[in-house]
């Protein structure tokens, strides 16, 4: 895969101007190894110097898939492919990557056979939104090294938007609200809980509708901590309808924890658009607030 970029302003070194277009370290040092840097049409090495002007293009070796990973026929839901990214529409029951429970039909198995199919150049998806099991909703990919570095700093800098839609048990009070209490493992159990010795983790919440027994809220993240949506709104004495692990309550037919990863935003490294991602919430959402708008 080529990459080219313009050096527009004065630079010390090859490394730092890289370094400026999101090329890491460790992605530097793979392409000293592995790849071909050129400025202006010629290979040079990394010692080069740079003028105002030159044009600087890498190549990257191709990352192929991993032998060890199985191949899913499955198909999936692609929201968005080109050559950096990959979006996709995650149904709930899935797992994201393989583990113990499951090696052979994750989201992972099947983006590998997704690509063994177009004949990808590089075959290796690099997840940057990992979502539990029965979260439904937007997954994030990065389709090479450069990609998934870039949007890492993305996320580092709260430079990505992520919004989720869930149904909370009870009625919240309050329209808008701000969860900011840290988060832990707990040490007798799977689940996370609020405790000061946790993590720094902040919630915030929007009301979109109310029932009698439950409340549609959209929830944005301003930090990334595991079960953070289910562990704040537990912790508020409003569990996620369906979210047994939480003591969230059983109603209708939604068996699983009522949370959807809705939309996606950010802006591209690579080409400076805005990009901005929906997904739809699945059946299991629809029947429970058709049934909750009846009662």
């Amino acid at each position: 895969m080529k990459l080219t970029w313009q050096v527009k302003a004065p630079v010390t070194s090859l490394k730092r101007f890289l370094n400026q277009q999101g090329v890491s370290h460790r992605v530097f040092s793979d392409l000293k190894q592995n790849g071909t840097i050129y400025v202006n049409g010629t290979v040079v090495t990394p010692a080069v110097s740079l003028q105002v002007g030159d044009e600087v293009a890498v190549t990257l070796p191709a990352e192929t898939a991993d032998p060890d990973v199985a191949t899913s026929t499955v198909p999936i839901t692609v929201l968005f492919e080109n050559r950096d990214w990959l979006v996709v529409d995650k149904p709930a029951g899935l797992n994201v990557v393989p583990g113990p429970a499951n090696r052979t039909d994750t989201l992972v198995n099947r983006i590998k056979g997704h690509w063994a199919d177009i004949q990808a150049e590089n075959q290796v998806p690099h997840i940057l939104t990992r979502l539990d099991r029965f979260t439904s909703g937007i997954v994030w990919v990065a389709r090479h090294r450069l990609a998934n570095s870039l949007a890492s700093q993305l996320q580092a800098q709260h430079h990505l938007d992520k919004r989720y839609l869930a149904i909370v048990s009870g009625q919240l009070a309050q329209d808008h609200g701000i969860i900011d209490e840290p988060l832990a493992s707990d040490p007798t159990g799977y689940n996370q809980m609020v405790s000061p010795a946790g993590k720094p983790a902040q919630t915030e919440y929007w009301v979109q509708e109310r029932f009698a027994d439950a409340t549609v809220v959209a929830v944005k993240l301003h930090t990334g901590r595991t079960h953070q949506i289910r562990a704040h709104f537990a912790y508020l004495g409003h569990p996620l309808v369906g979210d047994q692990l939480y003591d969230g309550p059983l109603i209708g037919a939604m068996t699983r924890q009522a949370l959807h990863a809705h939309t996606l935003r950010f802006t591209d490294p690579f080409t400076q658009e805005e990009r901005v991602f929906e997904s739809s919430v699945p059946a299991d959402w629809q029947q429970l607030l058709t049934q909750l708008r009846s009662e």
